[in-house]
């Protein structure tokens, strides 16, 4: 049974009700001394409750996707195609068509497909979802090479819930259609590269190089499978996607012109999962702090999209935006947007996407 949705809720419902009902019950009927059963229904209803809040509240924030996800277990991506069997003409037979569209309707809806992403520089590997629009399949289209959007999760991250509970490639078709946005190529991955540790999208001293993972070795990789542009790409995502996609687009502008930031943050922070990032060198530490970069170094001519719900309070919520927005200067293109109501949740990310999209494909390539 799935973690998100209506069964795991209506299941704990039926059971909090049913051991509700049993503790306050004169004939209980469980088989056990009077004093001790009510005991063992009590806490049984207890326990129900707690867990449906939990669920309830995992549901409409979406903090964990999947089992795996809350379990921390690195699971597969299940596709539809035979293993060494191309999912399309044109592609590679390492990427998978997965269920989110039939192979006859590429060149309408697109596809979404699965792809290993092994990093030559990095030595770390995730599996990847990537999303085709369908000009990439369309007569006319053949030679046309595609702006790509790395599109990075929350930590711990669940990659498919990007496809289809968070709905990007649902959303960019419609933006596309609208005339709100440009046809691109969208790499969903998680930021989690070496489980269950949260590296912040940093090169790690003796550590994982995430960041080299997500500025080099995947611009290599898809490059080398897809028709893509060279540079001008942009990256995207929210929570830690957030930081690492405004990471992206200040620390390797070369590749990265336009990032989008949903409920990111701009300053690093150390914890119990993150362990020693930095290795205790300061500079490092600086210069992974968004904010203190573009008060010290040189500024890129790139654009960067932040968008926050103003209800998030904390170190990494809208106050820290607001602290990298008055820093920003050009040649630095920014847009801060806040979403009145809004909380560090898929609800709050899916508000503001049409607006994401129309800013990269503004920015993208130039």
């Amino acid at each position: 049974m799935s973690l998100t949705g209506w069964p795991l809720l209506a299941l704990l419902t039926v059971l909090f009700v049913v051991f509700t009902i049993a503790a306050i019950s004169e004939r209980p009927r469980l088989r056990l001394p009077r004093l001790l059963r009510g005991t063992v229904t009590v806490v049984l209803s207890q326990l129900c409750a707690v867990l449906l809040v939990m669920v309830a509240v995992n549901d409409w924030g979406m903090f964990y996707g999947s089992w795996d996800d809350l379990l921390g277990v690195t699971g597969d991506v299940r596709t539809v195609t035979t293993k060494g069997e191309p999912a399309a003409e044109g592609l590679p037979a390492s990427m998978g068509l997965t269920g989110w569209s039939k192979k006859d309707e590429l060149p309408s809806k697109g596809g979404v497909f699965t792809l290993v992403l092994h990093g030559p520089s990095s030595r770390l590997t995730t599996n990847a979802l990537v999303y085709l629009p369908p000009q990439y399949f369309q007569k006319g289209h053949e030679n046309e090479r595609f702006p790509v959007v790395e599109t990075i999760a929350g930590y711990p991250g669940d990659v498919p819930q990007l496809v289809d509970r968070l709905a990007y490639p649902a959303e960019l078709d419609k933006q596309v259609k609208a005339g709100r946005a440009r046809p691109m190529i969208m790499v969903f991955m998680k930021p989690t590269l070496a489980p269950p540790r949260d590296t912040e999208c940093v090169d790690v001293p003796g550590g994982p190089q995430t960041l080299t993972f997500f500025s080099k070795d995947v611009p290599t990789l898809i490059k080398k499978e897809l028709r893509t542009s060279d540079t001008g790409w942009g990256a995207m995502g929210h929570s830690t996607g957030g930081y690492c996609a405004a990471k992206l687009a200040l620390m390797h502008p070369e590749q990265f012109s336009a990032a989008a930031s949903l409920s990111g943050y701009f300053s690093p922070h150390e914890d119990e999962m993150t362990g020693s990032l930095f290795g205790g060198q300061e500079k490092l530490h600086q210069e992974n702090d968004l904010t203190w970069r573009i008060q010290h170094l040189p500024i890129p001519h790139n654009a960067i999209f932040a968008a926050i719900g103003q209800a998030e309070g904390g170190d990494e919520g809208i106050e820290n935006t607001r602290a990298f927005m008055a820093t920003a200067r050009a040649p630095l293109t920014t847009k801060f947007e806040v979403v009145d109501g809004g909380g560090h949740n898929f609800g709050t990310y899916q508000r503001v996407m049409p607006d994401a999209f129309a800013w990269l494909s503004t920015y993208m390539g130039r």
